[in-house]
């Protein structure tokens, strides 16, 4: 009889930066900055100098998004909505309407 043997799983670490960018990104995307189009981030103890300066200075290039560095070393970024966001959509009230999944 074969036996089973299981490759052990690999576990691939995250670099510090790639961390940071999820986190950013999560937080940008996050619903309630979304409606609010402002977010401020906070820079934790295991964000490293080189990562956090990588980071901003990939925020601070991107067209739309002004920046504000605050006292306690976060950082408020806010943005405008876009042209799509500001399309009203008139949905007829005599029509079903199939509300969407939160997943």
């Amino acid at each position: 009889m074969a036996e089973n043997k299981a490759k052990p799983a690999v576990r691939v670490e995250m670099s510090g930066i790639e961390r940071l960018g999820l986190r950013v990104s999560s937080m940008i995307n996050h619903p309630v900055a979304q409606t609010q189009r402002w977010v401020t981030i906070h820079r934790l103890d295991t964000d490293g100098d080189r990562e956090w300066e990588e980071v901003m200075g990939l925020l601070s290039e991107t067209d739309g998004i002004d920046m504000t560095f605050n006292h306690d070393e976060s950082v408020t970024l806010k943005w405008e909505a876009s042209a799509d966001e500001d399309r009203v959509i008139e949905v007829d009230s005599t029509e079903e309407v199939e509300e969407v999944a939160p997943f």
